[in-house]
């Protein structure tokens, strides 16, 4: 195995991308863990993607994409028929009500716990990602998580979470509240929003404060979770928030919140009526943070990176930020 700073763990997807208008449609290799490995490779931090596809030639294909922008997959899984798709309109966000998931059956889904000898698998890797999407594929997916978990924690790894919530995957008789606290103890760094934190770590919200909808409530919110979360989870040390809020297909403002023991700090605020695709924002922001903290970033760098690398992917097609790190930073 080739020696990496980052894994970042999680299902591979092909996304279907139509555009009805034009009567055609794209299709994007993508996936949340898979963005992020894509970025950071990147922006040059060494970087392997885990996760599990079938011995056939898509997925020869997928692969082949991955290794061109520098992100390696001699630790990739075998095995399966398919690798999952979802069909979401160009220009849409993922929690759209349009989004349609073909994943049942996908190679990932059906990894077997007691399977995978994950301490070998993890090497001597410094950071180990992974986000709520995995235990909401089904109870296996769940039990795999805190197996990689386990292990990476016994390596060593900075271990960071991503609190994606996707109510159209949670549908196997669990919901968040019941899996993803248990997972969270085992977290570094936790990225999300505090309305995810809620469905999912049953973190308190200010639902009456948050009706004012200012920026001053939302701060003052995003403070007291975090604050509620490095205390209900001891081992995480960082927590970081998105805000985004979209009023028009194409409109789109922005900024972040990070949250550590000395003190919570606020991102630039972007604003935007030109977006050209949302997908894979939150996962460049994830991946913002990773290669920030992996290069020494202070706080208020850390999060002024990744605000703005998630910024940079809304003005291009796909789901991976190929933005250049001069670029990222000129924004900031």
């Amino acid at each position: 195995m080739k020696p990496v700073k980052v894994i970042s763990f999680g299902e591979i997807l092909l996304r279907l991308s139509p555009e009805f208008a034009q009567h055609n449609a794209a299709i994007y290799v993508g996936g949340a863990e898979a963005n992020v490995a894509a970025a950071l490779a990147n922006w040059g931090t060494p970087v392997t993607y885990i996760s599990r596809v079938p011995e056939n030639g898509i997925a020869t294909q997928v692969l082949q994409q991955l290794e061109e922008i520098g992100v390696e997959t001699d630790r990739m899984l075998k095995g399966g028929d398919r690798i999952g798709i979802y069909y979401l309109e160009q220009g849409k966000d993922l929690k759209n009500a349009g989004v349609v998931y073909d994943r049942k059956y996908s190679s990932f889904s059906q990894l077997q716990p007691g399977t995978v000898d994950w301490d070998s698998l993890l090497g001597d890797a410094e950071w180990f990602h992974w986000s709520a999407l995995t235990p909401a594929l089904n109870e296996d997916a769940a039990i795999i998580c805190k197996e990689v978990l386990e292990a990476a924690t016994r390596k060593g790894l900075i271990i960071s979470t991503d609190l994606n919530y996707r109510s159209k995957l949670w549908q196997y008789g669990k919901q968040p509240i019941a899996v993803m606290p248990e997972l969270a103890q085992y977290c570094d760094v936790i990225m999300g929003n505090i309305w995810a934190s809620n469905q999912m770590l049953n973190t308190t919200l200010n639902t009456a404060a948050l009706t004012a909808e200012t920026k001053e409530v939302y701060l003052e919110e995003a403070n007291k979770v975090a604050k509620e979360i490095r205390e209900k989870y001891p081992r995480c040390k960082k927590v970081a928030f998105t805000f985004r809020f979209s009023n028009a297909p194409t409109h789109n403002l922005y900024y972040a919140t990070w949250h550590d023991e000395k003190g919570d700090v606020v991102s630039k605020q972007y604003e935007t009526n030109a977006v050209v695709d949302r997908v894979g924002s939150g996962d460049c922001f994830m991946a913002g943070l990773i290669h920030a903290q992996l290069e020494g970033m202070n706080a208020q760098q850390t999060i002024s990176f990744a605000a703005a690398a998630a910024w940079s992917k809304l003005f291009l097609k796909g789901d991976f930020n190929l933005t250049a790190k001069a670029d990222i930073q000129k924004l900031i």
